[in-house]
């Protein structure tokens, strides 16, 4: 018994391996980006955190560095962010001179098809998994107020995750304050983004399999 124990301890885990064990994180959510809405969501919260660095410095007007080949969603986002500066008391400059430069950096990353998804334990195959961007909302109802509504109170508590597979695509957005000689502000954040809204974030579809299928005859002699 001793031995087989022994045996059974000895095969947990190994105490010598040629590279690190591949380990997943503690879980965590992401928000996936599924509405315009969404994108106000995020430029109020990048807009609050840089404030809140901004103040650590005597104010000056701002000049937001849109570029000049932006998607639909970095329009978007440099609109709404001027408007929450704006009411938050900030002068936002038209021109760059004189003033503290806003830079918005965003980057997509893809990556393979139909990636893990580990849902809650003990529910429903059809429910589905990932996490979705929402709104504040009253506080919940009991389960038995729910069913008097009409309502699953299975799908009123998994409301939270967002529908269809995880994404294959996510972008990462990061807004820096800065003036010629430093940096004054800078914050970064994760999003999940609906893959069949990749274009409006500057995420063109690549034709591969239609490459593949494509061939390329040369005809010779007279026809």
């Amino acid at each position: 018994m001793a031995l087989a124990a022994g045996l059974v301890l000895s095969g947990c885990a190994a105490r010598y391996t040629p590279a690190p064990l591949a380990a997943n994180f503690p879980t965590t959510k992401q928000a996936k980006l599924q509405a315009a809405y969404h994108w106000g969501v995020v430029s109020n919260s990048i807009e609050k955190r840089l404030v809140a660095q901004l103040k650590k410095s005597p104010p000056r007007p701002v000049f937001i560095n849109e570029p000049a080949d932006s998607n639909a969603f970095q329009r978007a986002l440099v609109t709404q962010l001027t408007t929450s500066l704006v009411n938050d008391g900030y002068v936002v400059t038209r021109t760059p001179a004189g003033s503290l430069k806003i830079d918005l950096d965003i980057q997509a990353v893809t990556f393979a098809a139909d990636r893990p998804q580990y849902r809650p334990i003990g529910e429903r195959t059809a429910l589905p998994g990932g996490v979705s961007m929402a709104e504040l909302t009253p506080a919940p109802l009991s389960n038995e107020e729910a069913m008097n509504a009409g309502w699953d109170p299975y799908d009123l508590n998994n409301a939270q995750f967002a529908p269809g597979q995880t994404p294959k695509t996510e972008i990462i957005v990061t807004l820096s304050v800065s003036d010629q000689y430093r940096y004054l502000a800078r914050t970064t954040s994760a999003y999940y983004v609906a893959d069949s809204d990749r274009e409006l974030y500057g995420v063109l579809e690549q034709d591969a399999e239609l490459t593949k299928l494509t061939r390329t005859f040369k005809v010779r002699g007279d026809m």
